[in-house]
């Protein structure tokens, strides 16, 4: 039987909070003995920099060069732990000083299929105070190609589980309960933040695991895992195909090309010119405005079988009975589709999930891949164990869990309109805006990048927003947009909870956030 650890959640007084610690905090190496069902740990020390700790730093998919530096001294544990036949779930878990710590646990995301322990992340969090904790999602992936699944551990059922969300939620629990052994009290505020898969990650512990956190942050969630690989395979494979001898093979020099078309066509749409498409929903650029005369291909315009596959990508894909499968990408996302359309041959992650989690040992082939077939396989062989898509929050809700999701419309690693289904789906569950909107906000910036304030919290501070919803009640009806260069920020806007956006006021300079306000664009 698998171990489910209940937590209550103390509330104590801010001001109570260091003292109490401060004397409560037991020897880091003690908890070498601790005894957690399945659980091994197997270390435990105390880390004192002096003047700075080098993190390890192994060879994955992730892997830089840069040394990772800690300055400040923590427990650092590490362990595995083993809830079924084939799991092996890595993780390790740093605890600042009790006089460090501000009483909070911030948990962190895998990126992509990838398995490994994100000591960078570990050394960040842990810096700013929080206890926290990574794993490798029950594989560990070292000089692998990318992001995408291997056949070490795609075709097991277990593995594949403790990827798809045992993993995560097995080593929350136990970060939990050992930050509890070491500072003889109960964490105060558990908090998740991450994006791409650590946004999925999100998305599945509050719909399978709603006791786990209080403030949850899912940022450009690589929601729906089947469809969304599917459709990342339909969308590449048209673009890139064998390359380009393909027919609808899109050249990478014609995308500025698409992108100033659209910018042309739309930009003005939210009464700002500022290359940037606030609201893309509002645009329908058609391709075909930019299609070379018949028989020509130039560098100025699109052929007509490229024009094709524009609206492919822009339309995403879809069942054979017209049903969608997921949508596709937003009409000002062009320069950014370089990350799908580099080639060889389609996304190697999505190539990778197809190879080796939904027909394992079976020497796919990408040329046999066909859509509504492709679709409905991924669901049959592995749906249940990879996907969460259920709208109904009510026991998160019902616990006082808060929750901000977003998707940067420019985002070309996954179609932004799939979380604004999702999120709407929740509003239709969970009776209609104004009770959604009590625990669960949406947010769509643009013009910020994919998965914006991820490495400058400053520019998009959705942690900020969450901690401040959770422990004050203030919930964010604006989280501010800042454009940078360098550390000099250049343009500010705010963005707005969904369904609202910012709207140009007519006056004043159209980079300060203080000229727009937000509303429903008519």
């Amino acid at each position: 039987m698998r171990y489910r650890l209940s937590i209550h959640l103390t509330l104590l007084a801010g001001s109570l909070i260091v003292p109490a610690l401060a004397s409560a905090e037991q020897s880091c190496e003690s908890l070498a003995s601790m005894k957690i069902p399945h659980v091994t740990i197997t270390l435990a020390t105390t880390i004192t920099p002096a003047p700075e700790y080098a993190a390890p730093n192994p060879k994955t998919p992730m892997w830089s060069a840069d040394p990772i530096k800690v300055s400040v001294p923590f427990c650092r544990i590490a362990g595995y732990s083993t809830p079924a036949g084939d799991s092996h779930i890595g993780f390790e878990v740093w605890l600042p000083r009790a006089d460090h710590w501000n009483g909070k646990y911030l948990g962190i995301g895998s990126p992509g299929f990838v398995g490994y322990i994100a000591y960078r992340a570990l050394a960040r969090n842990m810096q700013k105070g929080y206890a926290t904790a990574s794993t490798d999602s029950g594989h560990v992936d070292v000089d692998t190609p990318g992001e995408a699944p291997t056949s070490a551990w795609g075709g097991i059922p277990d593995k594949v589980i403790d990827w798809g969300h045992r993993g995560q939620h097995e080593t929350t629990v136990i970060a939990k309960q050992i930050a509890k052994a070491y500072y003889g009290t109960t964490i105060k505020y558990a908090y998740w933040n991450s994006c791409h898969e650590g946004g999925n990650q999100a998305l599945t512990e509050l719909q399978r695991y709603p006791e786990d956190f209080d403030g949850i942050v899912a940022g450009d969630p690589a929601y729906y895992i089947t469809r969304l690989q599917t459709v990342t395979e339909y969308v590449t494979l048209t673009l890139v195909g064998d390359g380009p001898d393909t027919p609808t093979y899109f050249p990478q020099g014609k995308y500025a090309v698409l992108h100033r078309a659209v910018l042309d066509a739309c930009d003005a749409l939210d009464g700002v010119r500022d290359n940037i498409i606030d609201d893309p929903t509002f645009c329908h650029f058609d391709p075909k405005t930019i299609q070379c005369p018949a028989y020509r291909d130039e560098p100025s315009c699109l052929t007509a079988a490229q024009v094709e596959t524009v609206k492919k990508v822009y339309g995403g894909g879809r069942f054979a009975d017209g049903t969608e499968i997921y949508p596709g990408y937003e009409p000002g996302s062009e320069l950014r589709w370089d990350f799908l359309g580099r080639g060889p041959g389609p996304f190697r992650a999505s190539t990778g999930f197809f190879a080796n989690m939904v027909y394992p040992n079976q020497n796919w082939d990408y040329h046999t891949f066909e859509l509504d077939r492709a679709a409905r396989d991924a669901a049959a062989r592995i749906g249940s164990m990879v996907d969460f898509s259920d709208p109904n929050l009510q026991p998160f809700r019902d616990r006082g869990g808060k929750v901000i999701m977003y998707a940067a419309w420019e985002e070309s690693a996954i179609p932004p309109r799939g979380l604004v289904n999702y999120y709407q789906s929740v509003v239709d569950t969970m009776g209609g805006l104004e009770q959604t909107q009590n625990f669960a906000h949406l947010f769509m910036p643009a013009g910020l990048g994919m998965c914006p304030g991820f490495s400058d919290p400053d520019s998009f501070d959705s942690q900020k927003a969450i901690e401040l919803w959770v422990e004050q009640g203030q919930a964010p009806d604006t989280i501010m947009g800042k454009n940078k260069v360098g550390d000099v920020v250049h343009r500010t806007r705010p963005v707005c909870a969904w369904p609202k956006v910012a709207i140009y006021q007519g006056n004043g300079d159209t980079n300060d956030a203080a000229n727009f306000s937000c509303g429903m664009r008519q």
